[in-house]
């Protein structure tokens, strides 16, 4: 029993070091610039040793890659974002004017948490093409997540006679995207809630039924 809560507590250590370490790269990396930040100065901010760092993530680029997911999902949880509480209330909603206001709302708590930390990433992207290369995919993630929303939002009722799950998944990748949240919320300054009242009413016109 003894051994047991020793590696208890082991691994509980190591859990809360590594979200020392993710949150102390991720204001870095927001506030200096994926560049300018090194692991030195991750390791000061986070109260350990830069080796700890190394054996944790083994580079800069695999810490960006770490934080990046699990700013996508909320916590360090294995669990995707199609199993996620928020996401599978939106589905289970009878009506296509529920599901899509409880979609916005749940898009709009994982954008106002990735959005800061895209840009970050388009920026080292762009300086380092070994980080564009850690999120290789053949079909894009986020598309993956919204086609499944459009499907079943646009089999309920209420949804737009006549438009296709594959127009209301192309409608809600684009709106739904951390390039235009910020565009909206941190170049144009308007507030979360505001930004998700009119992504809500531009994807109710495109999407449901007229009142």
């Amino acid at each position: 029993m003894e051994d047991v809560k020793r590696v208890g507590k082991r691994t509980q250590k190591a859990r809360e070091t590594r979200r020392r370490i993710l949150q102390a790269a991720g204001e870095l990396f927001v506030r200096d610039g994926y560049g300018t930040t090194n692991l030195q100065d991750i390791a000061d901010k986070a109260g350990v040793a830069v080796q700890t760092i190394y054996f944790v993530f083994g580079n800069k680029r695999s810490l960006l890659k770490e934080l990046v997911d699990v700013t996508i999902a909320g916590d360090d949880e294995p669990v995707a974002t199609m199993d996620r509480p928020w996401f599978h209330a939106a589905m289970a909603a009878e009506r296509a004017e529920e599901h899509l206001r409880a979609h916005v709302r749940g898009a709009r708590g994982v954008l106002e948490r990735v959005a800061p930390v895209m840009k970050v990433l388009s920026t080292a992207a762009a300086m380092d093409p070994e980080v564009a290369a850690l999120w290789s995919y053949d079909v894009d993630p986020r598309y993956t997540v919204q086609r499944a929303a459009a499907d079943a939002l646009m089999a309920k009722p209420g949804a737009r006679a006549g438009v296709s799950a594959e127009f209301a998944a192309d409608v809600l990748y684009t709106l739904l995207s951390p390039e235009v949240y910020l565009q909206f919320v941190e170049e144009r300054g308007w507030r979360p809630e505001q930004w998700e009242e009119w992504i809500h009413g531009t994807l109710a016109a495109q999407l449901l039924q007229p009142e």
